[in-house]
């Protein structure tokens, strides 16, 4: 550590909120009893202005730690460097009085981006990882892995012919030089050797990019990500043909044996519940389980959670407070989570942050834990079912249909076959092929009342349905 200047307390101390080292371990330990991994977010791209790094990096031109962050001179005008702009709003070149030089952030001037063009940095977050890896973290979830390589001559970006007002003000330029370089790729294998040092250990990289380019995130040969994260489902217009095509250009479009993923929810975009309706929030939930590859489930969506109307007053994202009144606020996919209905949801005996949503006295874990026909009922069955048939986690995705709100495809085995049939419409629709897999019996259904019913070539969905059909002759039921 002493060949590059840094203490490793500098980058892995532990919040005194979450109690002492010891206190983790305890919890790592506990959780891989219960059969739980445990997934660390690391956020390599940028410290806080406050980090001992940077307050020496900030010191002057000639400190060691100057180029572990990216500075440079003002342009001949005195203006900052490039065109760059901060996500969060305004330039992304922040200027240092004392030192009368340019810093880059990508996101808030207070979270400067380090250097990683600089093999020190490199080398001290790689320590950062063994240091977790060591203590039994399973895997990182990569916070912005695509921003950590910047163009090195710090060329202006091209403006965005695209844009439109009302739109976020960094999307006026195309980030066609601050982000998803070539060279980041080789910053990533070097990250993944890391933990292929350690048994069965996941690279997790949270990349927003369309499915030609973020597939380039599996790296060569594999050696990248395992999981780059693939958010397309987080945009899509909720229509069968949009998600059909999204399905079979991500497949498409992947490496030869690279695992897929999918998302239907983040702390970056609005509740999944909010974004297609409550009542198709179940359909949304037997996609994402019945899709091929890994899912991921964002917190409160297997209760429904919806957006939360968020006052001005209680405004926290600083994207919100930069960029006001476009709505680009996150606070209200991020309220707390609606454990019962006692005060504050059971999520805090403290005022929580952010406010808790009106409909948690009623929408709550408990409460829908003892509905069997809850949307909880409904992830719980899904996954149930996920565990039991593993043709639903592995086996091949195959396009069947998508006409007017109806989406079908079939999961396959070998001899095994289940074909998933969704309304994604509120009107109900009559289905009759010979040739689709509309023969078999009903595993499931988003209404959670038609189990083992037999259908013959045909199936009416109500609105807002979705079943998984068993169409294999071997299935024993």
């Amino acid at each position: 550590m002493a060949d590059f200047g840094y203490d490793i307390s500098d980058y892995t101390g532990v919040d005194p909120l979450f109690g002492t080292m010891a206190d983790l371990e305890a919890l790592l330990s506990a959780a891989h009893a219960a059969g739980l991994k445990v997934i660390l977010d690391l956020v390599p791209n940028h410290t806080s202005d406050q980090h001992p790094w940077f307050v020496e990096s900030r010191r002057s031109k000639d400190n060691p730690k100057r180029d572990w962050y990216i500075w440079r001179d003002p342009a001949a005008d005195g203006g900052p460097p490039n065109n760059w702009l901060s996500e969060f709003g305004g330039s992304a070149l922040q200027y240092d009085g004392a030192t009368a030089q340019y810093y880059y952030h990508a996101f808030l001037a207070q979270q400067p981006d380090l250097n990683w063009r600089n093999p020190a940095v490199r080398h001290a977050i790689h320590d950062v990882m063994r240091f977790w890896l060591r203590h039994g973290v399973d895997g990182f979830r990569v916070d912005v892995i695509w921003h950590l390589i910047k163009d090195a001559e710090f060329r202006d970006n091209p403006p965005n012919p695209a844009f439109r007002e009302g739109r976020p003000p960094h999307e006026r330029i195309l980030p066609v030089h601050s982000t998803d370089q070539a060279l980041v790729h080789d910053v990533i294998a070097e990250m993944r050797r890391v933990t292929d040092e350690f048994d069965s250990r996941v690279l997790i990289g949270e990349i927003y990019l369309p499915p030609e380019r973020l597939v380039a995130y599996y790296g060569k040969e594999l050696g990248g990500t395992q999981l780059p994260f693939n958010f397309a489902l987080l945009s899509a217009p909720w229509n069968a043909r949009a998600i059909e095509k999204i399905i079979h250009d991500y497949e498409g479009a992947l490496p030869p044996g690279a695992w897929p993923n999918w998302v239907l929810g983040n702390h970056d975009r609005p509740r999944v519940a909010s974004r297609v309706g409550h009542d198709q929030a179940r359909v949304a939930a037997m996609l994402l389980l019945t899709l091929r590859g890994t899912p991921t489930l964002y917190y409160g969506d297997e209760i429904g959670m919806r957006q939360v109307a968020i006052a001005s007053g209680q405004v926290r994202d600083p994207f919100e407070k930069n960029v006001p009144n476009i709505g680009v606020g996150r606070d209200g996919c991020r309220t707390p989570m609606q454990w019962d209905a006692t005060k504050n949801a059971g999520f805090s005996t403290s005022k929580p942050w952010l406010p808790v949503a009106e409909d948690a006295v009623h929408e709550n874990v408990v409460n829908l834990d003892a509905d069997d026909r809850s949307i909880l009922s409904l992830y719980k069955a899904l996954i149930g079912l996920r565990r039991k048939l593993p043709l639903l986690q592995s086996g091949d995705y195959v396009r069947v249909a998508a006409a007017g709100d109806v989406l079908l495809y079939r999961r396959q085995r070998g001899d095994n076959s289940v074909t998933i049939a969704l309304n994604l419409g509120h009107q109900p629709v009559s289905i009759a092929s010979s040739t689709a897999g509309l023969s078999g019996t009903i595993l499931l259904s988003t209404f959670l009342d038609r189990e083992r019913e037999i259908i013959q070539r045909a199936i009416d969905l109500r609105g807002n349905e979705g079943v998984i059909i068993d169409t294999s002759d071997t299935y024993a039921g």
